[in-house]
């Protein structure tokens, strides 16, 4: 494909995607496209549309009728894991941001992992052997661990913890087990009459019919936590206030969302839990493959991601929900102290990047692995490491290297599509939206 007709195809796809938010909100999608074009790799985590666009168009050998029918994250790449606190109390590194979560290719969320990390070692300038041999590492740890499923019957609490990690990762977990809820809470309120309220900075004063619509919307809310997970109603689930928020971030640029203050486990100050009520926006994937099926299933797409997070993270956020805004669906979750990513700034070396990625391997297939009949979701009903073990077989070498080979290809592919989007943005030329 020539120059000039690959710029007009990512242009199409980025318009086709991001049309209704471009409108809507223009300055916001000034924000995220001129992060998008600062590197090549801030541009593949905002593009997973084209990503698919792409993809889906290849031969896959690694799907069936079932592992080409599985839960996957949608934008698996090396920044989309971190440390969460789960329901259990436990501090946990694994996935994260399940917004573009679907139904598809599990090779896919291997695909874009790969394709990531050949780009952020092309970034550090590791020679490409080193490259070759971090994809072989997180590869093979990802097939290991999805065989140590089929062989372990009743192991679904695996997890990457304080007891089981090493170099980066552990580090990790121990700064954000440091990390305070009342830091965290002094940060974003100001205390008045003795309770805590949202500060100046906190966000957008709501007031009038917007502020009951989303306290509605929140009543909503509730009733999709799953029964188990639910605390005493007498207290925790008090509002306290509410705010409006605005996404300015690569992946939430144009979205509305809402923050709340809720009482919290107790009357102590110090227990208030903040939520966010974010727009869930429409998954990439699910622009290129046949969607009936999976769209059937949900009532709106805050429906979609909560459903999904619970799928691909076990022990998922007891405050995880959704609800809809004037028919619209979003994604409601804890705004937590213990969240943490990991900062790949601090990792260069290729020994230190080999301790992390062998770890996200396995991360990855536990994702994969724990969203199958044995959560609680009705779309995949079979046992996703048997699909996967049965399309592999013993064919590890030949899985290695083809994913391999498709991340350097790609990861050159991102290298031109990005100086093609930032040619095409500074033009003036994408849905009419200038840089200026």
């Amino acid at each position: 494909m020539s120059g000039s007709s690959r710029q007009q195809l990512v242009i199409g796809v980025l318009e086709d995607a991001f049309a209704d938010l471009m409108r809507a909100d223009p300055r916001a999608f000034r924000v995220k496209y001129r992060k998008m074009a600062a590197d090549p790799f801030a541009f593949y985590r905002g593009s997973a549309c084209l990503f698919y666009a792409d993809v889906t168009q290849r031969d896959d050998p690694w799907a069936d009728d079932r592992a080409g029918a599985v839960w996957i994250h949608g934008d698996l790449h090396v920044e989309n894991f971190g440390t969460y606190m789960n329901s259990h109390g436990r501090l946990v590194f694994d996935i994260n941001d399940f917004d573009e979560a679907y139904v598809g290719h599990f090779s896919w969320d291997l695909r874009r992992f790969a394709a990531s990390l050949a780009l952020m070692c092309w970034q550090k300038a590791l020679p490409e052997e080193s490259v070759r041999a971090l994809m072989d590492r997180y590869l093979r740890a990802y097939v290991d661990q999805v065989r140590h499923y089929v062989d372990e019957e009743g192991d679904d609490d695996f997890a990457l913890h304080l007891d089981n990690t090493e170099g980066p990762v552990h580090a990790l977990l121990v700064r954000a087990r440091e990390q305070s809820r009342v830091a965290m809470l002094d940060a974003m309120t100001e205390r008045r009459d003795h309770v805590r309220m949202f500060g100046e900075s906190g966000g957008r004063p709501l007031e009038g019919a917007e502020r009951r619509k989303v306290l509605a919307a929140f009543e909503e809310y509730l009733g999709t936590i799953p029964e188990h997970k639910r605390f005493d109603r007498e207290l925790f689930y008090d509002v306290r206030d509410v705010v409006g928020k605005t996404g300015f971030g690569i992946g939430s640029a144009g979205l509305p969302a809402y923050n709340l203050l809720l009482e919290g486990y107790s009357q102590s100050l110090d227990n208030d839990v903040v939520l966010s009520m974010k727009q869930a926006n429409i998954p990439a994937v699910s622009r290129f493959v046949d969607a009936g099926t999976v769209e059937g299933y949900f009532d709106h797409q805050g429906h979609r991601t909560a459903v999904s997070q619970r799928a691909l993270q076990v022990h998922s956020d007891p405050l995880l929900g959704h609800t809809s805004v004037d028919g619209v669906g979003y994604v409601v979750s804890e705004i937590s102290p213990y969240e943490a990513d990991l900062d790949w700034g601090e990792v260069n070396e290729p020994d230190e990047v080999d301790q992390v990625v062998g770890l996200l391997g396995r991360a990855t297939a536990k994702a994969h692995c724990a969203s199958d009949a044995d959560s609680a979701q009705g779309l995949v009903t079979f046992q996703t490491e048997e699909a996967i073990a049965g399309v592999l077989e013993d064919h590890d070498d030949e899985f290695v290297e083809e994913i391999s080979e498709f991340a350097l290809d790609y990861a050159a592919q991102v290298r031109e599509d990005h100086a093609l989007f930032v040619d095409a943005f500074r033009e003036g030329r994408i849905g009419g939206l200038s840089a200026a």
